[in-house]
């Protein structure tokens, strides 16, 4: 299923968007959208889609998700009827140019540049910040509209100081990867992300960093902690799963466009990264978006 576009307007004199969503305000379809989304479920629980990641959500938790992530955060009925228990949660999106590619590009801000993005994997924050976040994207409701940004720039420099976060989405979905600070590293990841339709060894890789085949597995298990062939693997999978996802396409020809010569080892592959296989996991999402 295609995610639609749903685009933030902000007020005539903001460059952003910040808002309360109240009951069935709170309804969306799968979507996506070109501004970050900083969202606080203040008070409902459900099911929440982002990229191939599927999990719970309560009250009290906190995400930030990256531009043109698709997402769907699914409430449970009870929250959305309008009762005693009507839900509430808090939303703000803006882009990450909000201050201008100057300002962001400041060397001050490479924390908060990093965790823009991780952001395109979605980020679950931690318990352990989630309640200050979300104390300050409510009382931002009500001051001013300068100090509603500056409160978003102090929850981005937070995120970026505690890292307490959970990633969401795979690396493989939206091919991104934490900032590292080693040219063969970022060849070998770039050259599997443009090739992982193809058949890559890890002699191929090897070769690109001009190491021999041991020392580069060494290599790559230090600056990564995973083997090589698992994170190929990872890339695979999670492209897959966006083939599976978007373009409703079936399992045995999302596993070969994404490399895999054997319907088999791609089901084998799926059932490890994802606990369910290729067709569990298609069906899965198209039930929960009623599709």
């Amino acid at each position: 299923m295609r995610p639609s576009l749903r685009k933030a307007i902000p007020e005539s004199d903001s460059s952003f968007v910040l808002r309360k969503d109240v009951g069935e305000k709170m309804k969306n379809n799968w979507h996506y959208h070109p501004e970050y989304e900083l969202l606080f479920m203040k008070n409902t629980c459900g099911t929440w889609l982002i990229g191939d990641y599927e999990g719970h959500f309560k009250s009290g938790d906190v995400v930030l998700v990256g531009a043109n992530i698709p997402h769907s955060y699914i409430h449970d009925d009870k929250y959305l009827d309008g009762g005693v228990n009507q839900g509430e949660a808090v939303a703000a999106l803006f882009k990450p140019t909000i201050l201008g590619d100057a300002f962001l590009n400041l060397p001050e801000f490479a924390n908060i540049r990093n965790i823009l993005n991780l952001a395109n994997r979605g980020l679950k924050l931690n318990e352990s910040i989630s309640g200050e976040i979300g104390t300050i994207m409510e009382n931002s409701l009500k001051v001013s509209k300068g100090k509603k940004l500056i409160n978003i720039l102090t929850i981005l420099q937070l995120i970026s100081e505690k890292e307490e976060y959970d990633l969401l989405t795979s690396n493989g979905y939206s091919c991104t990867t934490e900032k590292i600070s080693n040219d063969r590293l970022n060849l070998v990841i770039e050259h599997t992300y443009n090739n992982y339709r193809k058949q890559i060894t890890v002699e191929d890789v090897a070769s690109l960093t001009n190491m021999g085949t041991h020392s580069f597995c060494r290599f790559f298990k230090e600056k990564t902690k995973k083997t090589y062939i698992q994170f190929l693997m990872e890339v695979r999978i999670g492209q897959a799963c966006k083939l599976l996802i978007e373009d409703d396409m079936h399992p045995g020809e999302a596993g070969y466009v994404c490399g895999y010569n054997s319907i088999s080892h791609f089901n084998h592959q799926f059932k490890i990264l994802k606990n369910q296989s290729p067709l569990e996991f298609k069906k899965t999402y198209y039930s929960l978006l009623n599709v």
